[in-house]
């Protein structure tokens, strides 16, 4: 029903900046939000940036200064612009899109970000 895809991850230095995509399909028309999360190995999955529909974002503050969330909603795509970026960063980062916050949504594949030192 719902097809999210990931792309733009790879090998960075620390300070480095990368741009995440997130191309979004199938029936999503009344579905609002967003957003970025990413995952270690051994860790959950934690939340780092949503938007909505209207435009509202939300960060987590751990990013809050260094990464931006955007929109296309033309093309149904969502983007991370991730700059400063730190060895921490280092995760796989997924795509996520749902209708409320209250709900799990669906899920992209990921896309490796690894930070260098």
């Amino acid at each position: 029903q719902v097809q999210l895809v990931e792309s733009g991850g790879g090998m960075v230095q620390a300070g480095g900046s990368l741009r995440l995509s997130c191309a979004a399909s199938g029936r999503i028309f009344d579905l609002n939000f967003m957003g970025w999360y990413r995952q270690v190995p051994g860790k959950a999955r934690e939340f780092v940036a949503r938007i909505s529909s209207g435009g509202t974002t939300v960060y987590a503050d751990s990013v809050m200064g260094r990464f931006t969330i955007s929109r296309d909603n033309g093309e149904n795509t969502a983007y991370l612009q991730m700059s400063s970026l730190k060895p921490e960063d280092t995760a796989v980062y997924y795509c996520n899109i749902r209708k409320s916050i209250f709900e799990s949504g669906s899920w992209g594949q990921g896309t490796q970000v690894t930070v260098s030192s």
